[in-house]
């Protein structure tokens, strides 16, 4: 007769105070970003407030999913027998997780100020190539 031993594992805990500290993160910083990114967004698109808008939501459904989906992929957590492994755990994923958060949010800023610096670049010479010569 086979006997199986049963022991008590924190895993599910894990997986309980994990999700819902990425999902938080994730909301908090593309609101942060996003809100943020409304003046990049009209001067890349010369002032057109409804194009400018539109482009940043889809910008910001494309964050959630790369970075929930990033977040999702990285769950997993291997035997967790105490608590003080537990707190090691969540910290080692809940801290890869902000850096990568914080990488992401840095890569959106410069792809931001790259368009705003584009943009205002394409007006100054169409506003050069106006200027009547003396």
């Amino acid at each position: 007769m086979a006997t199986t031993v049963l022991s008590a594992t924190y895993n599910f805990s894990a997986y309980m105070i994990y999700l819902p500290i990425v999902i938080s993160l994730t909301i908090l910083v593309s609101q942060f970003l996003f809100k943020n990114s409304k003046t990049f967004m009209i001067d890349i698109f010369h002032q057109k407030k409804d194009i400018a808008m539109a482009t940043n939501a889809l910008f910001k459904i494309g964050f959630y999913l790369l970075n929930l989906g990033f977040a999702l992929c990285i769950i997993e957590f291997f035997q967790i027998e105490t608590i003080e492994r537990l707190v090691v755990a969540l910290s080692k994923k809940i801290g890869g997780f902000s850096i990568y958060l914080g990488v992401m949010m840095l890569l959106n800023l410069l792809l931001f100020l790259k368009g705003r610096k584009h943009a205002l670049n394409k007006e100054k010479a169409i506003t050069q190539e106006n200027t009547p010569l003396k």
